[in-house]
C-alpha cells in the first residue's frame, strides 16, 4: 500500500512538471528541453521548501532555549543531506520496496528485524541492510500497513515477523531495530507479547513522548504520537525497568520531526545522541551506522 501510494505521488509529481512545462512553452516559446528542465526545478524547489519547513516548524514547536547551537555551513549540510535522503527513500528506494529475508549461517550476532516508521516501508533500511550483508547477519523486514492504523494494530504484524525469523535462522531471540514510529510499534509489541523472544531493541529517532508534529499528521497512529499522549503515558506505565534496560535509543538533537528532540530520550535505556543530522537522513549517516552496527553485534 505504502508503495503504491508513493508511486502514484511520483506520478502526480510529474504530471505536475509536465503542466508546467507546457505553460512555459505557451508562454515563454521556449524549447521543451529547457521548459521541463524549469519545471523540474520548481517541483524540486518546493519538495526542497517542505524539507526547510520541517526543520523550521521542529525548532520553533520544540524547546528553542535547549536548541544545540550549530555553525551555518553545518546548518547548510543538515539540510542538504536531510533533503537528498528524502529524496532517495520516497523516490527511489521506498516505492520499489518489498519486504524481505537474509539468513546466513555464521551466527555473528542474533538476527535482526528491521521495523519502519510513519509514513515508510521496508526500502528505509537500504543503507543498513547493506551493512548487516556484509558482516552476515541474518535479517528480515516488516511492512506496517494499512499507513495510518493504529500502532497497536501493527504489533500482530510484528509478532508473526519475529517468529518468520526466528523459525528461519533456528535463534531463540532476535533484535529489533526501529525507526521513529517503528520503536512505538516495537514497545507495543513486547506490551502485548512479551520480552522472551526479544535480545536487545535500537531505535532510531523514536518520539518516545511524542512529537509536537504529530498534530499535524493523519491516522490514529499520529494521534497516538502527539506529545505525551494519553496512548504513550499508558505504554510507559505498562513497562519494567528490566524491559527499558533492553533498549538503546539513538537520536539527533537537531531532529526536524521529532519536537522537542529530548523526546527521544527514553528514561532507563541507553541513550546516544548525535548532532547535525536530519531525522530521514538517520538512517543513511555513516556514524550513525557505526553506532547501529556496534549495538547489534553487542546484543
Amino acid at each position: 500500500m505504502t508503495a503504491r501510494l508513493l508511486q502514484f505521488l511520483l506520478l502526480v509529481q510529474a504530471a505536475a512538471v509536465g503542466v508546467l512545462a507546457w505553460l512555459f512553452v505557451r508562454a515563454n516559446a521556449v524549447p521543451w528541453a529547457v521548459a521541463l528542465f524549469w519545471a523540474l526545478l520548481c517541483v524540486l524547489a518546493l519538495r526542497f521548501l517542505i524539507c526547510m519547513n520541517n526543520f523550521v516548524m521542529a525548532w520553533r514547536l520544540g524547546d528553542p532555549g535547549t536548541a544545540v547551537p550549530l555553525a551555518w555551513p553545518a546548518r547548510a549540510r543538515m539540510l542538504l543531506r536531510e533533503f537528498g535522503a528524502t529524496m532517495l527513500h520516497s523516490s527511489w528506494l521506498m516505492p520499489r520496496a518489498r519486504a524481505c529475508m537474509r539468513v546466513y549461517a555464521s551466527g555473528a550476532a542474533p538476527p535482526v528485524l528491521l521495523v519502519h516508521g510513519y509514513g515508510c516501508n521496508s526500502g528505509y533500511w537500504s543503507h543498513l541492510i547493506a551493512r548487516l550483508d556484509a558482516a552476515g547477519i541474518s535479517h528480515g523486514g516488516v511492512d506496517l500497513e494499512p499507513m495510518f492504523a493504529s500502532i497497536d494494530d501493527f504489533a500482530p504484524a510484528l509478532a508473526q515477523a519475529v517468529e518468520r525469523l526466528r523459525a528461519a535462522t533456528g535463534a531463540a531471540r532476535v533484535t529489533l531495530v526501529a525507526h521513529s514510529m517503528g520503536g512505538l510499534v516495537c514497545r507495543a509489541y513486547l506490551r502485548a507479547f512479551g520480552d522472551d523472544a526479544v535480545a536487545r531493541v535500537v531505535t532510531l529517532g523514536t518520539p518516545h513522548h511524542g512529537s509536537r508534529l504529530a498534530a499535524l499528521g493523519l491516522g490514529a497512529n499520529a494521534r497516538q504520537m502527539r506529545r505525551d499522549s494519553g496512548w504513550l503515558r499508558e505504554l510507559a506505565a505498562a513497562e519494567s525497568s528490566a524491559r527499558r534496560a533492553r533498549f538503546t535509543s539513538i537520536y539527533t538533537r537537531h531532529d526536524n520531526i521529532v519536537a522537542p528532540y529530548a523526546s527521544a530520550e527514553l528514561a532507563g535505556a541507553r541513550n546516544l545522541a548525535f548532532d547535525g543530522v536530519g531525522h530521514v537522513a538517520l538512517g543513511g549517516d555513516a556514524a550513525v551506522l557505526d553506532c547501529l552496527m556496534q549495538e547489534i553485534r553487542h546484543a
